[in-house]
């Protein structure tokens, strides 16, 4: 068991983009409250922060956790936020993910100076995307578009399109939604039923060593939000279940409106004009207290905690049908498979 000194500040380790900084100050202040202790961020530099190669190009799954992780392990810090989505769903035996708080705005958005949708852009019109998903949703959308390679923090995105460089980006709502920038530019917020996003996105994780201090993971585990964490398993076993990386280009979201689960899962071919697809619907109950946790199963889906475990086999049951139903239809000719990691 790795302990932390009774008093002493937990260091939370992230990346150094605004994004992630401002991400992990929102767990890091709700982490104060439940534990009574100070927290404290730790920069960590990823490769996926120095290198600006296209994250396809970058060996994909795990490009900025990695270092974060190495980080972890080697004790530079007690804890780490990650964006879900960029996580690779095999779990490293030693580290546990404790916490998956309540999730955000899953939603893409489509920025553009003045406002024209996605589907009416003037064919020529360049899009600014690196993710192999977006490219393939945009050109499904309208496959007289142009792509444009595009990677760096959320504000020199945005100004390629306000200085007339790009006719329009895609962009996380969630990322918009907690960095809050100001910008002239015009949402288009796509519907998650015709445009799902990536594994996790809107999500967050909270992960720390599998021997952590006891009392630092009874209260990262307070920050859990059951029906998150439901529905992050779907969408992460939809993903190992397909052998497909965290930037495949798959599209898979999971939600609940009451206790009823829909999810919607593509997997798309590069041109965005093959498609598989998967809809299912289903009656979900959370009302056993303490369920909705999961512990360590063999499985790895990457989203392990503790104390309970009927919920979240069951969420896995569900991303597992859906992926061998994705299989049947013929996915695995549109996914590169994932490389282990």
């Amino acid at each position: 068991m790795t302990g932390v000194t009774a008093g002493a500040p937990i260091r939370l380790g992230t990346r150094r983009s605004a994004l992630a900084m401002t991400q992990s100050g929102h767990v890091a202040r709700a982490l104060e409250e439940v534990s009574g202790r100070p927290v404290e961020l730790v920069q960590i530099v990823s490769e996926g922060d120095t290198n600006r190669g296209s994250l396809s190009q970058l060996g994909g799954t795990g490009v900025f956790a990695t270092r974060l992780r190495e980080a972890l392990a080697a004790g530079e810090c007690d804890l780490l936020v990650h964006s879900l989505k960029d996580l690779p769903t095999a779990q490293p035996e030693e580290l546990e993910i404790a916490a998956t708080p309540v999730r955000a705005d899953a939603r893409d958005v489509i920025l553009t100076r003045d406002g024209t949708p996605l589907e009416q852009l003037p064919a020529g019109s360049v899009i600014g995307t690196g993710s192999p998903r977006r490219i393939a949703q945009v050109l499904r959308a309208n496959p007289g578009l142009r792509i444009h390679d595009l990677r760096g923090n959320v504000d020199s995105r945005m100004q390629r399109v306000v200085d007339g460089e790009l006719s329009a980006i895609v962009l996380a709502a969630a990322g918009l939604d907690r960095l809050g920038p100001e910008t002239p530019l015009h949402y288009e917020q796509r519907d998650l039923g015709a445009w799902p996003t990536a594994a996790g996105q809107g999500a967050l994780a909270v992960e720390t060593r599998a021997d952590a201090d006891p009392e630092l993971l009874a209260a990262i585990r307070r920050l859990d939000d059951p029906a998150t964490r439901f529905a992050v398993t779907v969408e992460r076993t939809v993903l190992g279940g397909i052998e497909a990386g965290c930037h495949a280009p798959v599209g898979v979201h999971a939600r609940f409106e009451g206790d009823r689960l829909h999810v919607q899962a593509e997997v798309y071919g590069p041109d965005g004009q093959h498609v598989v697809n998967v809809a299912l619907t289903e009656t979900v109950s959370f009302d056993t207290p303490g369920r909705g946790y999961i512990h360590r199963q063999g499985s790895g889906n990457g989203a392990d905690a503790a104390d309970g475990v009927d919920q979240i086999d069951h969420a896995r049951d569900i991303g597992d049908g859906i992926a061998r139903r994705l299989l049947e239809r013929g996915a695995a000719d549109l996914v590169p498979r994932e490389s282990p990691s």
